[in-house]
């Protein structure tokens, strides 16, 4: 069995590479005319699988629908019912259960039922009108049209509602709600029944609620149609159509004269009634055969359409990935690339791509060799400031190791500078972190003897270069001579920034101060720095001022010498 799949394995890839071998060697036209044959065929079978769901959801719609629809036409039945009981209940407790006072009952009732679609009546058990209010008080009335539902109403002893019937006095077809109303000596012998038009329920079979094509009826526990969407259904007749089981709901089909129909039934349990709805099966599948041949023609259609432009669009194609070759050449050679017109727009988006490509690779060299010049520039610049640091710390030290741990020191603040430099060179460096990343090495074990106050002030990147110097020179003194160098010297390092200046403050307090550290022979590197360097390169006036507990540096840089703005007054 593995031999064999084995031996046919490679007989297919065999025949796979030789038809990519194949395609290879075909023009443009052949893959377009290959991939609308792949769009076509395969949309012609799924057409057939979309429009057979298709018509499967419709009619699932549809049916959930007319559930729905006759599912509310059976609670507004049920309501509707439901308050007749509740009228009953209440005309029978302000009676009292006293029905020989006749008058004042008729009087109640006909007043309790003005404006509404329902008449009172009060019926014996020998089928009796005792009054009705369709009529006057007093108004000879025939006996009950419809007694058996008044039998079964006194031997269920309980509420009832009666099928349709043809009532004598409203000389329309009607149907009962009975209530047992109990005299005082626990007898029941008589019935308050509330009679109601039967055409009052055509709200619950309106056509505007159902699907187009579908009727509705309302039909009682045997079988007659009380109300009807449908005129020429009759009321008060057997339904036309014989849906069995008697009980049966949701949908089903039923034939009537030959022909078939769809229907959909719901049963009241609290009536006893149901709601039935109907339509002719080819009413109901019309719809979906006529989806299916306009689908079938459209397809048709747009397959011609796609065949007869597939010869055009690909010439069209050619020329302009032909044109589109020749620009990606120049591109290659560093060329400038017009933007170029074509019929097709992707086309010409490329051909726009292209010539932005040329033109941003144009910039870019212009970038590169500027960013080489201010690369050569900065490196120069970082070896004279390596240069003169080395002879300072050499002139300064006593000893190789005060040298190599003094330089150390000042290449590691040089290294500090250049980090914050590069990580905020678009933004600027903020003067505070500057401030904190250059003390950060000297600061004390209790942080409170070093204290900064100042607003937030952007620099510029060269400028915190020569200040983090600066910066790190005064620290170094601090500790050696100053305030640092014992535990309980305070340094402050005070700015302000105004419209035309920055002020930098810093002042030492509660420095061990003894003349042969504070005149020495000759100025240390972090002297020349601030006397050279911020003089020279930030145009800084500077002034030194020995107190007795300390010394003092009051630094003035003009603002225009920043290139850095104010973000937010601190805290």
């Amino acid at each position: 069995m593995n031999e064999a799949q084995n031996r046919q394995g490679p007989r297919t890839s065999g025949r796979l590479r030789d038809f990519l071998q194949l395609a290879r060697q075909r023009r443009f036209s052949f893959y377009l005319a290959l991939l609308l044959l792949v769009a076509i065929v395969p949309s012609f079978i799924f057409s057939m699988v979309i429009l057979k769901r298709s018509s499967d959801a419709q009619e699932q719609v549809v049916a959930s629908l007319l559930k729905a629809s006759t599912g509310s036409a059976t609670r507004i039945i049920e309501r509707e019912v439901e308050g007749m009981l509740t009228t009953l209940r209440v005309l029978s407790m302000t009676g009292s259960g006293d029905a020989h006072d006749l008058p004042s009952l008729y009087q109640r009732a006909f007043s309790a039922l003005a404006g509404t679609d329902s008449n009172l009546l009060v019926i014996d058990r020998s089928y009796n009108q005792l009054f009705n209010t369709r009529v006057p008080f007093g108004t000879p009335l025939r006996k009950s049209s419809d007694p058996k539902s008044v039998d079964e109403a006194f031997a269920k002893d309980g509420p009832l509602i009666s099928n349709v019937f043809f009532g004598n006095t409203a000389k329309k077809w009607v149907y009962n709600v009975y209530l047992p109303l109990n005299a005082p000596n626990g007898k029941t012998d008589y019935l308050l029944t509330l009679t109601q038009d039967a055409e009052s329920m055509a709200k619950a079979v309106n056509r505007d609620t159902l699907s187009p094509g579908w009727d509705a009826a309302l039909i009682d526990g045997v079988g007659n149609v009380i109300v009807s969407s449908d005129t020429k259904v009759a009321v008060g007749k057997p339904f036309f159509m014989e849906i069995v089981p008697a009980l049966q709901i949701g949908i089903g089909r039923a034939t009537h004269d030959g022909v078939i129909y769809r229907t959909v039934t719901e049963f009241s349990v609290a009536t006893g009634w149901r709601v039935v709805a109907w339509a002719k099966n080819s009413d109901v599948d019309a719809p979906a055969r006529w989806s299916y041949l306009w689908l079938t023609i459209g397809g048709v259609v747009f397959a011609g359409i796609a065949l007869a432009g597939s010869a055009a669009i690909a010439r069209i194609l050619s020329r302009g990935i032909k044109q589109l070759a020749r620009d990606a050449h120049l591109l290659g050679l560093g060329r400038p690339i017009p933007a170029r017109r074509h019929l097709i727009s992707e086309l010409e988006v490329v051909s726009t791509a292209l010539a932005e490509a040329a033109q941003s690779r144009a910039k870019a060299e212009n970038e590169i060799r500027f960013l080489m010049r201010e690369v050569a520039h900065r490196s120069k610049n970082q070896l004279t400031v390596i240069q003169s640091m080395l002879n300072q710390s050499l002139n300064a030290a006593e000893n190789p190791t005060d040298f190599a741990d003094a330089f150390r020191k000042r290449i590691a603040g040089l290294a500090r500078s250049t980090d914050l430099m590069i990580a905020n060179a678009a933004q600027g460096v903020d003067l505070r972190e500057l401030v904190q990343n250059q003390l950060q090495p000297f600061t004390p074990d209790d942080p409170s003897r070093v204290r900064l106050y100042g607003p937030a002030v952007k620099l510029d990147t060269q400028v915190s270069q020569t200040l983090g110097m600066a910066l790190h020179e005064l620290a170094t003194n601090a500790t050696k001579y100053g305030a640092l160098a014992n535990s309980k010297g305070v340094v402050a390092l005070d700015w302000s920034l105004t419209s035309t200046q920055l002020l930098i403050v810093w002042r030492e307090s509660g420095a061990d101060l003894n003349p042969e550290t504070q005149a020495p022979v000759r100025k240390g590197f972090g002297t020349m720095v601030l006397e050279r360097m911020l003089g020279m390169a930030l145009d800084a006036k500077l002034e030194r001022q020995m107190h007795r507990d300390g010394i003092e540096w009051r630094v003035t840089i003009p603002r225009d010498r920043l290139y850095a703005y104010p973000v937010a007054d601190a805290d």
